[in-house]
This record gives C-alpha cells, sequence and structure tokens, in this order.
C-alpha cells in the first residue's frame, strides 16, 4: 500500500564548470513511497518551476535501467545504496519518513560537472572510440555456425557485455579509475573469435586512453563491483591485465 514520507534534501548545485557550487536543502513533503527516485526530483522540478525557482537539472533517458545516462551519488554511494539498481529504479520505499538524502554527481577528474547533478562523460565514448569494437565488413548476417562459441565462453562475454557505461565504477573508486568499464569491454570482445584479430591493438590503445583522459589507477578496493548496477565482477579486470600484459610482449605496438 502506498504511503508518503516528508525528506530533507542537500543538493548539489552547480551553474557550471567554473562555478564553485554549493550544497542547497530542499524540504520535501508528499513523497509517494511508490515513487522513484527520479519521480521524485520530478516532483521537486514540479514545484520549483510553480514558484519561479531554477529547476534541478539531473541526467534521465529511459527510466528502465538500460541507457546509463541517469547517474548521482546518493548519500555517499553512487546510484544508491541499493546493489545492483540504477538511480531511475531506485524507489522511495527504500528511504523512511523523516530522512535527510545528501545528493551530489559523480566525482571525477575525468566527469567534469556540467551544471548541478549532471557531469560530461564523454570520457568513456572515447575509450570506446580507443578500441571497444571490431571492424568488419557490413553486409547480410553471417551464417550462425560459422564461428561457433563455446557456451562458456559465450555467456563470460555476455556478463561482460552487460555494462551500460554509466560511469558509477568511476565515481565509487576512490583513484576514479575506468577499470572495470575498460575491462568489461576488452573481456566481452576478448571471449570472442570476432575480437581476436584485434584484441592486442584494443588492449593497448584502451589502456593508453584511459591515461589520457584522466582516469586513476586500480588498486583493488572493489568498490567499483559493489557499486556497479549491473554487478559487473573484478574478473574482468585481471583479463584486461592478462591481456595488456600479453600484448605488451607481443605486439609491435607496445
Amino acid at each position: 500500500m502506498s504511503q508518503t514520507i516528508r525528506l530533507t534534501l542537500k543538493i548539489w548545485r552547480q551553474k557550471g564548470p567554473a562555478d564553485p557550487g554549493r550544497f542547497e536543502t530542499v524540504a520535501v513533503d508528499g513523497v509517494s513511497t511508490d515513487m522513484s527516485f527520479l519521480e521524485m526530483l520530478d516532483v521537486v522540478n514540479e514545484k520549483r518551476i510553480l514558484e519561479g525557482g531554477e529547476p534541478i537539472a539531473f541526467d534521465h533517458d529511459c527510466r528502465e535501467g538500460i541507457c546509463g545516462s541517469c547517474g548521482a551519488v546518493v548519500n555517499g554511494r553512487p546510484h544508491g545504496h541499493l546493489r545492483g539498481t540504477t538511480l531511475c529504479q531506485l524507489h522511495m520505499r527504500h528511504f523512511r519518513d523523516g530522512d535527510t538524502i545528501v545528493i551530489e554527481p559523480f566525482r571525477a577528474r575525468a566527469f567534469p560537472v556540467i551544471k548541478d547533478l549532471v557531469v560530461d562523460r564523454s570520457a568513456l565514448d572515447r575509450l570506446i572510440q580507443a578500441g571497444g569494437y571490431v571492424s568488419v565488413n557490413t553486409g547480410s548476417a553471417p551464417e550462425a555456425n560459422t564461428l561457433p562459441v563455446p557456451p562458456d565462453r559465450a555467456e563470460r562475454a555476455m556478463d561482460a557485455a552487460a555494462c551500460i557505461g554509466c560511469g558509477a565504477c568511476v565515481a565509487a573508486c576512490p583513484n576514479a579509475s575506468a577499470m572495470l568499464f575498460t575491462s568489461a569491454k576488452v573481456s566481452h570482445l576478448a571471449l570472442l573469435p570476432q575480437g581476436r584479430p584485434e584484441a592486442a591493438r584494443r588492449v593497448l590503445a584502451m589502456v593508453r586512453a584511459m591515461d589520457a583522459c584522466g582516469f586513476g589507477n586500480c588498486s583493488n578496493h572493489r568498490e567499483c563491483e559493489m557499486t556497479c548496477p549491473k554487478e559487473i565482477s573484478i574478473v574482468h579486470i585481471a583479463r584486461l591485465n592478462r591481456e595488456a600484459l600479453k600484448a605488451g610482449f607481443l605486439s609491435p605496438e607496445a
């Protein structure tokens, strides 16, 4: 049965990248426990607009936990405290009446704040551009049995491919590392025969791109694994390290 709760929100407000930013305290009443977190922010914004105030800027798109567009740090946790859940799928029934909720943007050197809770995550796109793809000739669909893939490798590849690129792993990491994201992309393709011809070039290019974008190094805190909404395993980071080591020895690009 739906209930309503009262909340105190401490929301990060920042007009632009050059603005120092500040926390703004907002009291919210009558929040339905059936609402998602983003629907709650919608209600806050509707009230602010009616009162002549400036709405809170935040990222969103599909609101189905698929696209990876949404994201904010809620009480110190990217996407909030619920495991395996994106911010848009976090519902207000997981909070209590009278709670104080601190909402901040993802914090990372590679993710500069654009406005309020919106950050520029285009650094992740640059990692994909560096090597997160396979070079193939387009045309009709190939025969399914042309390149047989063992079921266990297909499952592991699909587990890695589940990454939605939201950037929560970067925000959770004490070093703002993108290793989980990068390793998911490298691992996904390294496990499939279609990805093997470019494997060495791919891993070296993506690791170099990580450094160029300003991401930190992995130090095995495992915060990324804990906060990932798709529960990507750090096993993929181990595979990335193996691929990079092998490429360093065998590739003329090293």
